[in-house]
């Protein structure tokens, strides 16, 4: 992400939660001048299937409004690239 443009991220990030009606979100974790790259951020969703995610994949897909939002994020080059990775939580690491 361009460091610059947090607003652009944080934009994108509200409305992905306010999609997000089947999963529990995790958080969206921006970076801080502390420590680490200033040049990433992390959105943790916990998603109860495969079946859910491929769900909401195809709700955001349909959703005008976060189609536009997404199309303004990207034409600001605020997002430089994005990954997705599937992890497992550990159940008992849960609060």
């Amino acid at each position: 992400m361009a460091a610059n443009k947090l607003a652009a991220i944080v934009t994108v990030a509200i409305r992905c939660q306010q999609a997000q009606t089947s999963v529990i979100p995790a958080g969206y974790y921006l970076p801080t001048k502390i420590a680490g790259p200033m040049n990433a951020a992390i959105g943790l969703t916990d998603f109860p299937s495969l079946e859910a995610y491929a769900s909401f994949r195809e709700k955001m897909a349909a959703d005008a409004e976060g189609l536009e939002i997404r199309r303004r994020v990207e034409a600001s080059g605020a997002i430089l690239s994005e990954e997705r990775s599937f992890l497992s939580c550990i159940p008992e690491s849960r609060r």
